[in-house]
């Protein structure tokens, strides 16, 4: 069976070219009993991809188990997993199977692998080698033959250097490693996948969809989607439900596009498209062709975002500027309006009540910020650093600033704290942060 046909008979959307090699290594491996390592960011489809590998296999007549590692807690995991007997802990009062016995024979999808604890871990280690387990309680060694297919948002091999996730079980879990690319990689789905998403919720909720204005499709496609497909089947439902036979302009899907648009994040920029490419109507084609240098250099293209940089420091320039005070007030983003450098500068007084704010001299800080003469720099010239370059550096240096201090750098850039420490172990930031603390 070729890859259309298959694509065809799964209901799977595939048009980007990236989606087609991930469909191409599926079928290599879906006949095989080799364990296979899914990655990619939240919200990408790797339980789909999971679901088609299971699919195609000599064991689609059985069981797929799938498990969310991370969603159980630590202690109960192992139970969890591999079973229990009767009396082998407080509240054991019968024994239990676990999944792997529950997937003999079958598939076993366990997701979130990276959130296992070491102690599991070793006894996964032994359950890949040669399919042996024992119960928690028991002594009875046990077999499960079940094909294990394991998912992960997370870099395993950061985690084997930091000491968290044993290198072996990294080894034997990467035999066969899939990369799902986020949705901002495969632009050519946007559309379709949308589409499908549309259709289903209005036959769902009985409502009529009456499309999309041409700025909406475009801002549809043009979108991050940090939240990834899971994101766009949310709009999806969301635009169903509560625009019910509206027609959907850009003003009204901008509502919905929430991502993470809060002030001092980068992450809900636009992708670069070639302004060339033409499209087909929205409920009738797709866009064609898009370059997968669509976010990279997106910031060329937008030179208002220069200001939103700017801003995240703007306390700082800000103290440049009130050349009698001894102090600089450093403030977390304000107005999502840009209209440049100097109206990012000059919406500084307006914020000085919005936010906590945080005093230290101006002496201090000029050898410790990026100023407006080495932002300009940073972003001029025919070297355009990337997006998450500028990134880094705007992170590196909130967290100089206030001496690894996460809480009060997340207020300063703008961001939740959480989402500052993902951005940390992203960039890898720990030992500079840790450097400067």
């Amino acid at each position: 069976m070729d890859r259309k046909a298959i694509v065809e008979k799964l209901g799977l959307i595939a048009e980007s070219e990236v989606m087609n090699s991930v469909i191409d290594k599926v079928i290599q491996v879906a006949p095989t009993d080799i364990t296979v390592l899914l990655q990619g960011e939240s919200g990408v489809g790797k339980d789909v991809v999971a679901r088609t590998i299971h699919g195609l296999s000599k064991r689609s007549a059985e069981s797929l188990v799938i498990v969310n590692c991370g969603a159980i807690p630590e202690g109960i995991i192992e139970s969890e997993l591999f079973g229990h007997e009767k009396g082998s802990f407080t509240g054991a009062h019968e024994s239990r199977e676990g999944y792997f016995e529950k997937a003999d024979h079958g598939t076993i999808f366990l997701d979130e692998i990276g959130d296992t604890p070491k102690n599991v871990q070793v006894k996964l280690l032994r359950i890949l080698e040669n399919g042996e387990f024992f119960r928690v309680g028991s002594s009875k060694l046990r077999k499960s033959d079940a094909r294990i297919i394991t998912a992960t948002n997370r870099d395993l091999w950061r985690d084997v250097q930091q000491g968290s996730f044993r290198e072996d079980l990294f080894y034997r879990l990467n035999t066969v490693t899939i990369r799902i690319p986020p949705l901002r990689e495969r632009v050519a789905d946007i559309i379709p996948i949308f589409r499908k998403f549309v259709l289903e919720y209005s036959r769902q909720y009985d409502s009529i969809f009456q499309g999309f204005a041409d700025e909406a499709r475009q801002l549809l496609v043009s979108y991050r989607w940090p939240g990834n497909i899971r994101e766009l089947r949310n709009v999806a439902e969301q635009l169903v439900v509560l625009e019910k036979s509206q027609f959907i302009t850009a003003e009204i899907l901008q509502k919905y596009l929430k991502g993470r648009q809060h002030h001092g994040s980068t992450d809900n920029l636009p992708m670069l498209y070639n302004h060339d490419q033409q499209r087909d109507d929205f409920m009738g084609g797709q866009p064609k062709d898009p370059d997968r240098e669509m976010l990279y250099r997106a910031i060329i293209e937008m030179r208002t975002e220069l200001a939103d940089i700017k801003k995240m420091l703007g306390g700082f320039i800000y103290s440049q500027f009130r050349g009698n005070s001894m102090e600089s007030n450093l403030l977390p983003g304000g107005s999502t309006q840009h209209s440049g450098p100097s109206s990012a500068i000059s919406s500084i007084d307006d914020d000085l009540n919005d936010g906590p704010v945080y005093s230290r001299s101006i002496e201090d800080l000029e050898h410790q910020l990026i100023d407006e003469d080495e932002l300009e720099e940073l972003f001029s010239g025919n070297e355009i650093p990337s997006l998450e370059d500028a990134e880094k550096i705007l992170i590196t240096k909130a967290l100089r600033v206030f001496k690894g201090n996460r809480r009060k750098a997340a207020e300063a850039l703008g961001v939740s704290e959480r989402t500052l420490y993902r951005k940390i172990d992203q960039y890898d930031l720990k030992a500079d942060e840790e450097a400067e603390g």
